[in-house]
């Protein structure tokens, strides 16, 4: 590569960054604006930038779908791609801090562990951890998803919310429920009760006969729940006496990993 050649990929690469660092400048200036939007003049004056340079990056984040204008204001804010952006890495997040977790408690006991995710009507395998001991309960792979209430998690998650919310879930899962013949309304409503009154989630082998699994929510109960762990083995080791030692690890575990996502 010539000089010549050289200094023009240089002077291209500046360039770039000088547009990025630009980029970043609105998305952070937009992020701390009003939730009605800013003017491009606004947004221009707290950048340093000219209106022509502002409008220019602007139109740029707009197609990329990071920046939404209002056609009937003409007020920017920050775009619906960007929010799912943050939920991704909060879950990428959530999953790398969550992981050793799980594979202590793999350890502990033996058996298989999961971290799951309510996004919407279910709940969503993010994290997984596999024991020693020879019959394994592999029933989640990390991105299974199911309906909220369907497995010792998602219940767990199910029961940690305002019972408008559970009602609603209940109600629009209605068809895919009818896909597990024990999880009728009736019957749901009455496990979320029990979850909620001893403060964990219990699935006696309803999906798979011979397999059970205990699941705790992570987070204050009364308040939308951060993610769900839960242990799963064969019937006989999720029994009394041992169950309560799986409780007592789940509970080191969701308090764990609550402190380490604050």
């Amino acid at each position: 590569m010539s000089d010549a050649q050289q200094q023009d990929d240089e002077a291209a690469s500046d360039a770039s960054i000088t547009t990025i660092d630009r980029a970043a400048r609105l998305l952070t200036i937009l992020a701390a604006g009003e939730a009605m939007g800013m003017m491009l003049t606004e947004i221009a004056r707290q950048a340093g930038f000219g209106k022509g340079t502002t409008h220019r990056v602007l139109a740029a984040l707009v197609e990329v779908g990071f920046v939404f204008q209002n056609p009937e204001n003409r007020r920017y804010r920050l775009g619906s791609r960007l929010t799912l952006m943050a939920q991704h890495a909060r879950t990428q997040e959530l999953a790398f801090r969550v992981q050793p977790l799980l594979d202590r408690l793999a350890e502990q006991t033996g058996d298989t562990a999961f971290c799951s995710i309510r996004e919407g009507l279910s709940a969503v395998c993010i994290a997984r951890a596999t024991g020693e001991f020879p019959i394994r309960t592999l029933t989640l792979d990390v991105g299974s998803r199911r309906p909220l209430g369907i497995g010792a998690g998602s219940l767990a998650l199910l029961a940690a919310l305002p019972d408008a919310l559970v009602e609603d879930s209940m109600t629009k899962n209605a068809r895919l429920l009818a896909a597990y013949p024990v999880y009728s309304p009736e019957w749901l409503t009455g496990r979320v009760k029990e979850a909620r009154e001893s403060g964990y989630a219990q699935n006696p082998g309803d999906i798979l006969p011979g397999m059970g699994a205990l699941g705790m929510v992570v987070g204050d109960p009364m308040i939308q729940p951060l993610a769900a762990l839960s242990i799963a083995a064969i019937s006989e080791r999720v029994s009394p006496p041992r169950k309560a030692l799986l409780l007592e690890k789940l509970r080191e575990a969701t308090d764990e990993l609550l402190t380490l996502m604050r």
